[in-house]
């Protein structure tokens, strides 16, 4: 069966089963990497993407829920010469270690950040509590997405009017 999804701004057509999650289709039919396979589950957060600006564990939606919805994943939000603030953030601050983790971490805050661009400590922690890591990199992690908040805030346009 042919499904419909749009994934970083582009619709493709895949023939899957409707079944299929989207995790599967995102690796090995539009070759888009980024999102990991950990466990298979939704308890690792390794497989991470925006659903409508939502996190979402795409190792657990099957893909013909997702017709019509926008799907991001790490690769939609910039690119290795123009890189999203929450991609310059990790870098700038060497949030990574070994790395398997850090695109779902990416994504979880991503959304966070969407919605709330100076968040508080425990609200970081609480946007990336499905999102496990052995590394032990969370000291950075924290301070990268402040910094991504801080970017992103001061990237967006004034509010001010002017008078």
């Amino acid at each position: 069966m042919t499904v419909k999804l749009k994934v970083n701004g582009t619709v493709h057509e895949v023939d899957a089963d409707p079944a299929t999650p989207l995790l599967y289709v995102l690796r090995e039919d539009l070759e888009l990497n980024a999102a990991k396979y950990g466990c298979g589950l939704g308890q690792c957060g390794s497989c991470m993407v925006l659903v409508d600006g939502e996190a979402t564990l795409s190792c657990v939606v099957p893909i013909l829920a997702l017709g019509g919805r926008e799907i991001t994943t790490l690769e939609g939000l910039g690119t290795v010469e123009d890189p999203a603030p929450i991609q310059s953030a990790f870098i700038e601050l060497q949030a990574a270690q070994c790395g398997y983790c850090i695109p779902g971490m990416m994504m979880s805050a991503q959304a966070l950040l969407q919605r709330n661009a100076a968040p508080s400590d425990q609200e970081i922690r609480d946007a990336l509590r499905t999102n496990l890591c052995r590394c032990g990199t969370h000291m950075r992690i924290l301070a990268a997405i402040r910094r991504a908040g801080e970017m992103m805030s001061a990237q967006a346009p004034s509010n001010r009017r002017a008078g």
